[in-house]
């Protein structure tokens, strides 16, 4: 793999200026900051439209917003999601109740 892309949701992100690239050398990744859940798809696509071979999403997005990523990059590159089990509950209530 020479690139992949993740996206993730933060209060105040833009994602036209909320973007990083950390470059091994060998391998490339991208990360896009959104501010809203809805602006996931475009940023997917961006990453793939750029040369993405992989799309990880964080957890934030949970499994509908995951899918329409899917749906909108089709068979083009696999797309994942970040997911966390019961024994984080309770960690996550804290960081974010």
């Amino acid at each position: 793999m020479r690139q992949w892309g993740f996206v993730y949701l933060a209060d105040g992100c833009d994602p036209a200026r909320d973007v990083s690239r950390v470059d091994s050398g060998e391998c490339l990744t991208v990360l896009i900051g959104v501010g809203r859940v809805d602006q996931v798809v475009a940023a997917a696509r961006r990453l793939v439209d750029e040369g993405a071979q992989l799309i990880e999403l964080c957890g934030a997005f949970g499994p509908v917003w995951t899918a329409r990523v899917i749906e909108a990059v089709g068979s083009e590159v696999p797309v994942g999601s970040v997911m966390y089990g019961a024994e984080a509950t309770e960690q996550l209530h804290d960081l974010f109740g």
